[in-house]
């Protein structure tokens, strides 16, 4: 039977997923809930169904199996917990809130209904990190060195750290989401940041870059890097050193190196319609065996982003 979805947001990682969705018959897109009934009403014109500005409306009025909330960072909370005071399951878009309080707080609603929830952390879904999971079991891991670095966003709440979180909570949330899948759990964290670059920016109030130093429970160490403030010569990936080799990732590639030479793997799937498709199985079936970031997982990368924000603000190690 299909999966009968509602939006809460059709801005634009909205409508990267709607797209997505299209491909997969087993989505019906019935219902657009957004502040701006303009952007609903356009997503309802193109997809089909009904545009509401309000979610409770929404709710009132559509018989939904489970609803996307693709919000910016700030908006997250009431939304989630009425969706799920409903018993509807969930795929938010990360990061799941700008403060711990409240992602705690949805996180303890989903788990006492025992709903099924996923969060868009879509690099876990890359047959590539899949690749690279295979090539680590069993090894221990020496460090690991990623970075997020680029020009910054043009939504304007992205630049506020009260809206966004800062670019390590929204944007770099990938990339420390990513080690936790390969390395584990951080024990504690040091970051150091820096602003000052960006004055010609209005508004401006996160760093433009940024570097954090992450402890494992492995006893394993990683350094990431984020920067919003470059207009060419950025990066996105990650890379991890073992003894015998080193394992080079991003959203395209992975590289392996040995001392016997150097396999290049390209990226064989549409990571974003495989974290759909498992959503979509796992509510029709009830098993979320499929999903690789449920709530719980996405709460812990955000709780490690605040801490290494944190950190930076305060120049400070901050234990987990």
């Amino acid at each position: 039977m299909p999966v009968r979805l509602g939006f809460i947001g059709t801005g634009g990682i909205a409508g990267h997923h709607l797209r997505t969705l299209t491909q997969l018959s087993d989505a019906q897109l019935v219902a657009f809930c957004d502040v701006v009934l303009s952007k609903a009403q356009s997503a309802a014109s193109t997809y089909g169904g009904k545009a509401y500005d309000n979610y409770v409306q929404m709710f009132d009025s559509e018989k939904l199996d489970a609803v996307y909330i693709c919000m910016p960072p700030f908006a997250h909370g009431d939304q989630e917990l009425e969706a799920v005071k409903r018993g509807l399951p969930i795929f938010v878009e990360k990061p799941v809130a700008t403060a711990a309080i409240k992602a705690d707080e949805i996180l303890a609603a989903i788990q006492k209904k025992g709903l099924i929830s996923a969060v868009g952390y879509h690099w876990r879904y890359m047959d590539l990190t899949a690749k690279a999971r295979e090539r680590l079991a069993g090894q221990e891991v020496g460090y690991a060195l990623g970075s997020w670095t680029g020009g910054m966003p043009g939504v304007s709440w992205w630049r506020v750290l009260d809206q966004s979180g800062g670019q390590i909570v929204e944007q770099t949330t990938h990339i420390f989401d990513l080690v936790r899948y390969l390395m584990g759990e951080v024990k504690s964290v040091h970051a150091a940041a820096r602003t000052g670059l960006l004055k010609d920016v209005e508004n401006y109030s996160v760093h433009d870059a940024s570097i954090t130093n992450l402890t494992f429970a492995s006893g394993a160490i990683a350094s990431i890097t984020s920067a919003c403030m470059l207009n060419t010569g950025g990066s996105v990936g990650l890379d991890l050193y073992l003894k015998d080799q080193v394992l080079r990732l991003d959203h395209r590639t992975l590289s392996v190196e040995k001392t016997s030479g150097k396999e290049i793997f390209n990226l064989g799937n549409n990571p974003t319609l495989d974290e759909d498709a498992a959503f979509l199985k796992a509510v029709q079936s009830g098993d979320p065996s499929g999903i690789r970031c449920p709530y719980a997982e996405a709460v812990k990368t955000l709780k490690l982003t605040l801490a290494a924000t944190q950190s930076a603000i305060e120049h400070r190690v901050i234990e987990l």
